[in-house]
């Protein structure tokens, strides 16, 4: 019996760690946003608005004009009052948690649809690039 709830309790903690938990959009509408870099952001990963999962990453591609990377979000039908510049992020869970993007409504009155662009957005923060940043920093400021 412990072998068999041990092996439950690895199922599901198997499905929460790889995002394949309930929680797919069934009914909703989608939306693109371009980003220069997306770090590791995949497919499935979450889409908030204040904290509140409110649809997923449906597709990621790169743009073959400006080589920028196209995340495609399908947010669910009962969030259709999101305003046409509102802004998304890449944010991440925690200091080395797994990335989300998180959407920051904007004031217009006229609101997102089927085919839309997001096009404030914000990029990944790369935690190599940014300790690189610090460490040139340090030896150009001690030169």
């Amino acid at each position: 019996m412990f072998v068999v709830v041990g092996l439950a309790a690895l199922g599901v903690l198997a499905f929460k760690v790889g995002n394949l938990s309930s929680g797919e959009v069934r009914d909703g509408y989608r939306v693109t946003a371009p980003f220069g870099n997306i770090g590791g952001l995949s497919v499935k990963a979450p889409v908030t608005l204040a904290g509140v999962r409110i649809g997923r990453v449906s597709d990621i591609r790169i743009d073959r004009d400006d080589y920028s990377a196209i995340v495609e979000l399908m947010v669910d039908n009962k969030y259709d009052n999101l305003p046409l510049d509102t802004s998304a992020s890449i944010l991440t869970q925690g200091l080395l948690g797994a990335q989300y993007v998180g959407l920051d409504p904007g004031a217009e009155e006229e609101y997102l649809k089927e085919g839309d662009r997001i096009e404030i957005t914000q990029s990944a923060v790369v935690l190599e690039q940014l300790i690189g940043q610090l460490l040139f920093g340090k030896v150009e400021g001690s030169e």
